[in-house]
């Protein structure tokens, strides 16, 4: 399908392997035929179907583990989408993401609809085609029907496309800008910027605690000093901090009475020589599981670290 020099963003139903291999397959192709830079971002079983489908093909593309790359779904617009696009700055270019599948836990699966929503913000301006496969027998009704939402394209197993009655992009995000409740073992202080000291330690007996390697420890003090400095800085002056652990995880919270009213923050990439605006996009690129909750009364991010 040509529209132009638009953005395009299907989503592709599939209902097994052969169909997932035949309907990528198809749009992988038809961008190399073009001449176009092309980008295969998906888990690794689906990766492998897609190298043995284009055969020798298969070196003209980019292929990326999404389980990795993508773990945490607020780092795959900056890290993934864009940072192919970008390097093809005057080109169409043409990416697969396929960024839900039926291992992705229930924490994880609202920042992954929110994620296909803000797509749609994040490349309004450029000339590219998305297409993100769903799994119509392995993911459920919600998941399919947030894809209807999230997608203004369809396309089915037989490579036809129509455009979706149910698109609302903008209904999804609110409806997954849900309260974040503290895990039930939570240890809560209020940081203010003397006590960031303080703050590093207990973040990294907590981190040790629920063992993470050294350098993740220190991944996780990155993190959590980057959300306080950000509350501090952004909201009235001082941040609630929660740390606890849930689903294995730990769990860092940070509060202030701030409204981060544009859902994009964190995702934008930034200038080698910006200052600001670094810390939200750094904790993406740190964290396996990013979320935020924010309304008038105040805000809340939450970081989720897994152990292993």
């Amino acid at each position: 399908m040509d529209t132009g020099q638009a953005f395009l963003h299907p989503a592709l139903f599939y209902r097994d392997a052969g169909e997932f291999a035949a309907g990528v397959g198809r749009f992988v192709r038809d961008g190399l035929a073009a001449g176009e830079p092309v980008a295969v971002a998906a888990p690794p079983e689906h990766v492998r179907l897609v190298r043995a489908e284009l055969g020798d093909d298969a070196g003209r593309v980019l292929l990326v583990d999404m389980t990795e790359a993508g773990r945490n779904p607020g780092r795959i617009i900056p890290g993934v989408l864009r940072a192919f696009a970008d390097e093809h700055p005057d080109r169409h270019v043409r990416i697969v993401g396929e960024p839900i599948w039926a291992g992705r836990s229930a924490a994880e699966y609202p920042a992954c609809a929110q994620h296909e929503a803000l797509i749609n913000v994040a490349f309004e301006d450029r000339w590219a085609t998305i297409l993100c496969p769903y799994d119509a027998e392995a993911l459920g009704p919600t998941e399919l029907a947030d894809a209807l939402r999230t997608h203004p394209w369809l396309i089915d197993g037989a490579g036809e496309w129509r455009a979706s009655a149910d698109y609302a992009p903008d209904a999804v995000v609110a409806d997954y800008n849900r309260e974040l409740p503290p895990p039930p073992d939570a240890r809560s202080f209020v940081v203010a910027e003397p006590d960031l000291v303080h703050l590093r330690q207990v973040a990294a007996e907590a981190a040790r605690r629920h063992g993470l390697a050294e350098d993740r420890v220190e991944d996780v003090v990155m993190a959590v000093s980057e959300l306080a400095v950000n509350s501090v800085e952004h909201g009235s002056g001082a941040a609630v901090v929660r740390l606890g652990s849930a689903d294995g995880e730990l769990v860092c919270q940070v509060w202030d009475e701030g409204w981060l009213a544009d859902p994009m923050a964190g995702r934008v990439p930034v200038l080698p020589d910006q200052v600001r605006g670094r810390g939200l996009l750094l904790v993406n690129h740190l964290a396996d599981l990013v979320r935020m909750h924010s309304d008038p009364a105040g805000s809340t991010v939450e970081a989720r670290f897994a152990a292993g």
